[in-house]
């Protein structure tokens, strides 16, 4: 009889815990291995870094929200070398994030700015991403 009570005391205490489950580990943040190389593209046209006005890529992690256009609403931010066509974005986790760039189109000379939403499940190497701006 006690192997009985003691087995139903059992039971029922692994009834009432549910079981684990392996949590999703791509939340999106810093301290990956993933790079992301972001190309910020007006009506199609790359735009360029310029020396003296460089491409800024800001990143918000675990969001797909965009937080607006102040800088301080963002985790980081990535700027891009003069004369290249992209901003590294390095160091990110598989996950969520909010993409947001500006530029300078030196064809209208005005500041181009714009963003997307991002996510990914790849863990390293570099993915190309393009991010629509506009005036």
């Amino acid at each position: 009889m006690k192997k009985i009570f003691l087995s139903l005391i059992i039971l029922s205490t692994i009834s009432i815990f549910p079981f684990c489950k392996k949590s999703d580990d791509c939340v999106g943040g810093s301290g990956g291995n993933l790079t992301l190389v972001v190309r910020l593209q007006h009506h199609g046209k790359t735009i360029y870094n310029q020396g003296n006005y460089r491409d800024t890529v800001y990143i918000k992690y675990n969001s797909q929200d965009n937080p607006g256009s102040n800088p301080l609403s963002y985790s980081t931010a990535f700027i891009g070398d003069s004369g290249e066509d992209h901003v590294h974005v390095t160091g990110l986790q598989c996950g969520n994030y909010y993409i947001y760039g500006v530029g300078l189109d030196t064809s209208i000379h005005e500041r181009v700015t714009g963003g997307i939403p991002y996510s990914t499940s790849q863990k390293s190497g570099e993915i190309d991403l393009n991010v629509p701006v506009t005036e």
